[in-house]
């Protein structure tokens, strides 16, 4: 068995053989397939660790993009949401206003405000209160029947100016010239419309009115109306006289409840603006159960103002 083998090298000084075992042939051949394979695995590993790499770098380039994506969005969910808050804080300050302006207007009218309820439940009551009040001022006498110039005889106890004794004026003596244009105070049916000589009022125009009320209006030169005719409020009904039991021209103009006098004065002051003072000045009506009875009485074209100017009498 041979246990060697020869390696010759030739150079420039010659020729060199050595002999060698064959376990080192054995052993170069193994190093040399060993090492070649450490090539082979460190080249599979760079190859696997570069595209390992690679697919590392495209997710974090993926993720790098949707992160910046989220940053853009976030952004503008940022600003959408300062835009928000500058228009929350914009009606804010105009529900703030709207309430404030509701709250006046709901002291005006006699309510009292709630800051529990919704401003649109507080709005529809408002409304609703509006609408009745003028549907109430439609139907009941309120403002002056003639431009307002002063009372000359107050309602009450007083020295008639023609019979000169101590009696009870059922009215109030609106001074007037002759001939001066005489409104229906409120929606009604003329109940009379001619000379009342037992009365001492001499031509005399008897409104009757919804829920009890009647007006009367003495004294008169002129009647327009007729007997039996609907009038609305603001309808000229006569011109202002010195007929009857008068000293001079002017209107005598009474109010009565179910056949019960009271004072006309505060139906004369009775306006939109100081709605509820009647209810403090005049106690002989319920008003309450009134009101109450009427809540739900609406009108479709109400009469928006007498043509008559009342600020003298405020």
């Amino acid at each position: 068995m041979i246990n060697h083998f020869t390696i010759t090298i030739h150079d420039d000084n010659g020729v060199k053989q050595f002999k060698l075992h064959q376990f080192v042939k054995k052993a170069i051949i193994y190093a040399i397939a060993f090492i070649t394979l450490i090539v082979f695995v460190g080249i599979a590993t760079i190859l696997y660790l570069n595209e390992s790499v690679s697919s590392i770098e495209k997710n974090i380039s993926e993720v790098q993009n949707a992160y910046n994506e989220l940053q853009d969005k976030n952004a503008q969910l940022n600003q959408s949401i300062k835009e928000n808050q500058v228009v929350l804080f914009t009606k804010k300050e105009e529900i703030n206003e709207l309430s404030d302006s509701l709250k006046e207007i709901e002291t005006m009218m006699g309510l009292i405000p709630d800051e529990n309820t919704s401003i649109e439940d507080r709005i529809t009551t408002t409304k609703m209160n509006s609408e009745h009040r003028r549907a109430l001022l439609q139907f009941i006498p309120n403002g002056s029947p003639i431009e307002y110039r002063g009372i000359t005889s107050k309602f009450g106890y007083r020295i008639h100016p023609v019979k000169k004794t101590k009696e009870y004026h059922r009215g109030s003596d609106l001074k007037a010239a002759m001939n001066t244009p005489v409104y229906a105070t409120a929606d009604g049916i003329v109940e009379w419309a001619g000379y009342h000589k037992s009365s001492g009022y001499g031509k005399l125009v008897i409104l009757e009115h919804n829920y009890g009320f009647k007006s009367y209006f003495g004294h008169l030169n002129k009647i327009v109306v007729k007997s039996n005719s609907f009038v609305k409020k603001g309808d000229l009904i006569a011109y202002t006289g010195n007929t009857g039991m008068s000293s001079g021209p002017h209107l005598h103009y009474e109010i009565r409840y179910i056949h019960r006098t009271v004072n006309p004065y505060w139906f004369i002051k009775w306006t939109a603006e100081n709605y509820t003072q009647i209810f403090e000045k005049e106690k002989k009506i319920p008003w309450q159960s009134l009101i109450t009875a009427t809540q739900q009485v609406k009108i479709r074209k109400p009469t928006q103002t007498l043509p008559l100017s009342l600020r003298e009498a405020r």
